[in-house]
């Protein structure tokens, strides 16, 4: 049996659970803040009504951050920590800027914002944004952070493919995203980009051209979702008219391990399927069982006897 040199369980690509324990020796959890970002494509800057699968799209968008900023990201996290550690007592804590754009805001807006996670003893800090608002200034700020802990910039790709990108509302090209990857990556920045399997109008070849294009860019880590159709979104509107198929479970699977094989090695697959919430999710109601989903994508590699980065 091919044994991946990245993994400690037998996976064929390079896990964030083999990231974690060779890095920092133990388990990683992330304490997720919603710090009151909004989104250009959903403001009204390049677009409204945000990107078609996000459920807040359907809703008031406002900015919610206030100079009180400081505090509300220290009293999430202390709440986060204590829910965390309840479980999970050993662990070390990411700070996670995970609702909206996290880079959205004026420069010392995001200073208090930053500083707050750093001054609350996480081991590190992710900051989920899009690679359309990474100006100078705020690359030149997320390099003093990441000079002070672990950074991850967690960029929302989802397609090389501007057709598509304007079907969801993107509302901004790859030659945008590829400048603004680009500032972090002269600025030594670790970067986790984003891909979504499954976006309207996207054949296997679109899909498997996308994960081609981001192994090329050889980011830190990787995250690939299946695009969710969740209640009160623009896109279940599409669901629901009959103008949209989500993907088979099979399909997917087959997908993930084919553009696993375009992944340098190197980089750390931080994702293989999203998380949707119970609450919300309309469709594909397969994507429930994470365990399952992961386990076909684990047979799928071994039946086919592939391994990340294999094509390359």
């Amino acid at each position: 049996m091919y044994k991946f040199p990245y993994s400690i369980d037998n996976k064929r690509y390079h896990t964030l659970n083999f990231y974690n324990k060779n890095r920092y020796g133990k388990r990683v959890m992330k304490a997720v803040i919603d710090a009151g970002f909004t989104c250009p494509n959903a403001d009204g800057t390049k677009g409204t009504g945000g990107c078609i699968y996000c459920r807040e799209g359907s809703g008031y968008f406002t900015s919610r951050y206030s100079d009180n900023i400081y505090e509300d990201v220290i009293n999430q996290l202390t709440a986060e920590k204590q829910r965390i550690f309840a479980k999970f007592p050993d662990c070390l804590i990411t700070a996670y800027f995970q609702a909206n754009t996290n880079t959205y805001a004026p420069i010392h807006i995001l200073e208090k914002a930053y500083n707050a996670a750093l001054d609350c003893g996480v081991s590190g800090i992710a900051i989920g944004t899009r690679a359309d608002c990474l100006s100078e200034e705020t690359v030149t700020l997320l390099k003093s952070v990441s000079e002070k802990t672990d950074l991850t910039v967690e960029l929302g790709l989802q397609t090389i493919h501007d057709r598509t990108a304007a079907l969801i509302n993107r509302c901004y090209s790859y030659a945008e995203f590829l400048e603004g990857y680009n500032r972090l990556k002269a600025a030594g920045i670790r970067t986790c980009l984003h891909i979504i399997n499954g976006l309207p109008g996207e054949s296997y070849d679109d899909m498997l051209t996308t994960a081609k294009e981001v192994g090329k860019l050889s980011p830190g880590g990787v995250k690939i979702h299946l695009l969710h159709i969740n209640k009160g979104t623009a896109l279940e509107k599409i669901y629901l008219d009959g103008k949209y198929t989500p993907m088979e479970k099979e399909d997917y699977i087959y997908i993930v391990a084919n553009q696993l094989l375009y992944i340098p090695p190197e980089t750390v697959i931080e994702r293989l399927t999203g998380d949707g919430d119970r609450r919300y999710l309309v469709a594909p109601l397969w994507s429930r069982d994470k365990i399952s989903v992961l386990g076909g994508i684990d047979k799928k590699m071994a039946e086919m006897d592939i391994w990340q980065g294999k094509a390359l």
